[in-house]
């Protein structure tokens, strides 16, 4: 990881999000799912990738917590390392998106993850929420 201080220029090198489990195109692929997840349906989708401290949902719960908008927000949060795999809704999501419609996207991702598609099952599972989630109102 590079550091720099405020009163440097950044250095040039590689940004640390590519050194995840995504390549760039993967990541460009992802980024473009969530702009026209929110676009689409005026929720607030966000996607977290790394590990989950125990208990899972609840991390993933305090993580939606620390959004902009968590009423409105919808995260999904994958622990690839630890199979662990949480989808939260905030209060004025769920209402567009039953506990039953996450839950199904859910098993279209774990699908895909068991298949090695981690990108994949992320932009599917994307394109599910938003498009049971609807149009803005």
């Amino acid at each position: 990881m590079t550091t720099y201080s405020p009163a440097e220029p950044e250095p040039v090198g590689r940004p640390d999000v590519l050194d995840g489990p995504f390549s760039t195109r993967q990541l460009l692929r992802i980024d473009e799912a969530l702009r026209l997840a929110d676009q689409g349906s005026g929720l607030v989708f966000t996607v977290y990738v790394g590990a989950l401290d125990e208990p899972v949902r609840e991390h993933a719960v305090r993580l939606l917590e620390q959004l902009a908008d968590p009423a409105r927000s919808v995260l999904i949060a994958v622990s690839p390392n630890q199979r662990m795999l949480e989808v939260i809704t905030g209060a004025e999501a769920r209402k567009r998106i039953p506990d039953r419609d996450a839950k199904l996207a859910a098993l279209s991702m774990v699908a895909a993850f068991g298949g090695g598609d981690l990108a994949g099952g992320i932009i599917s599972g994307l394109d599910q929420l938003a498009s049971r989630a609807g149009k803005a109102a």
